[in-house]
């Protein structure tokens, strides 16, 4: 058997194994009952209810939020202005 396999090119010996793996996967898939392929779902992600309208859920900031934000970004500008000079 080996002397066989020695004399096959590697592209032929590389389709042999995918076949014999594509066999082996649908035979574990009819023993589970299941027929899923990829990635399982995140179960955190799964708990989470769906939006109506499709869109990501999004949480806005309130008026204080957005005022302290603001403050925080002018002064992270005046910084890198005042160090580019």
């Amino acid at each position: 058997m080996d002397d066989t396999i020695a004399h096959m090119p590697t592209d032929h010996i590389v389709a042999l194994l995918i076949q014999e793996r594509d066999k082996l996967t649908r035979a574990i898939e009819v023993l589970q009952g299941t027929k899923r392929r990829g990635r399982p779902p995140n179960n955190s992600l799964a708990t989470l209810p769906a939006p109506e309208n499709g869109h990501k859920i999004t949480t806005t900031f309130s008026i204080v939020q957005r005022k302290k934000q603001a403050a925080r970004m002018k002064a992270y500008w005046a910084a890198k202005k005042k160090a580019a000079k």
